[in-house]
């Protein structure tokens, strides 16, 4: 599951008003600011560059900040919203961004994935990661079917078991597709720490290509042991609820950022919480959702300039919790 904010939470327009920092004009790009060498790599943009990093399976780059679609595409047929979210999806591409994830779940994201990204003519440019979300071998493989169609697309770069549900059903599925070539990646995901324990277990006996989870400043439990086995293992790591389904928001309600905040090239509340995740090196990529461009801009932004090391995570942490 991704990230939405909700009528009663603090948005961003509102944290603008109380002069909490909101940018999204462009970042100056500094390579010398990179910081894991080998691992966070740029590329060329008129835009802020975004970095990104390596599927362990096969070196392939990716952004390390990408788009959610949970709640805030499943626009069904209403033109206004899905208007919007074309404007998400062609800043998401003319930024240098890629990686949109979606699911059965999600209602009709993602049918509004594939329709505006059809619209937009830049199905070949993005990596497009969906889920199947059903029990059973035949009512995997027809929902799957569905997908593809629903996102106009003959391949999917990655297929993941939601939420583990008959996650070893759908493995022997999806090995096979991957033989195929029906897929490029596959992948499982949880987003409640309590199951981490199970997904340790498929990490070292599946070793899938991918896993997804929850963690953010707020909820640290992948910290402990799911990210540094994922790392040791080789295998990519997508994070979802990066903002808590926007309740990360509410903590810091009129607070500033800390003034050593900009040292890292961060403008916003939004990009102090993706930078925390990002400067995991664990850390493949993560999804905020969003149905706002300006709100994409300036996530995708967090994805570029100076990374904090460890001891300034855990000063990041600290502030935050102080709050």
């Amino acid at each position: 599951m991704n990230n939405s904010h909700q009528s009663k939470k603090l948005s961003r327009r509102e944290m603008l008003k109380l002069g909490l920092g909101l940018s999204i004009s462009p970042l100056l790009a500094n390579n010398s600011l990179l910081e894991m060498p080998g691992t966070f790599d740029q590329t060329a943009s008129t835009y802020p560059l975004i970095g990104k990093r390596s599927i362990p399976v096969s070196g392939e780059m990716i952004p390390v900040v990408g788009l959610g679609t949970w709640r805030t595409f499943d626009a069904g047929n209403l033109k206004q919203r899905r208007a919007a979210l074309l404007e998400v999806l062609k800043s998401l591409y003319q930024r240098g961004g890629s990686v949109v994830d979606s699911s059965p779940m999600y209602g009709s994201s993602e049918k509004v994935v594939g329709d505006l990204s059809q619209q937009l003519d830049i199905r070949s440019k993005l990596f497009l990661a969906t889920k199947v979300w059903t029990t059973g071998r035949d009512e995997g493989i027809q929902q799957m079917n569905q997908s593809f169609d629903k996102m106009n697309t003959g391949k999917m770069d990655l297929m993941q078991v939601h939420n583990l549900l008959d996650v070893q059903t759908h493995l022997k599925t999806l090995r096979a597709w991957k033989d195929q070539g029906k897929i490029k990646y596959i992948g499982i995901t949880h987003y409640l720490p309590s199951v981490y324990p199970e997904m340790i277990r498929l990490l070292k006996t599946e070793k899938p290509d991918f896993i997804q989870c929850c963690y953010n400043i707020a909820t640290r439990d992948a910290e402990k042991e799911l990210l540094p086995l994922a790392k040791d293992k080789g295998i990519a790591v997508i994070i979802n609820r990066p903002f808590e389904e926007g309740n990360l928001f509410t903590f810091i309600k009129n607070h500033p950022l800390p003034s050593w905040a900009k040292e890292y090239d961060i403008h916003s509340w939004a990009q102090f919480f993706i930078k925390f995740i990002i400067a995991n090196p664990a850390v493949t990529c993560t999804i905020p959702g969003t149905s706002n461009a300006l709100h994409l801009e300036e996530n995708l932004e967090a994805g570029s300039g100076k990374l904090p090391d460890e001891k300034s995570r855990n000063k990041m942490a600290d502030y935050f919790a102080s709050l």
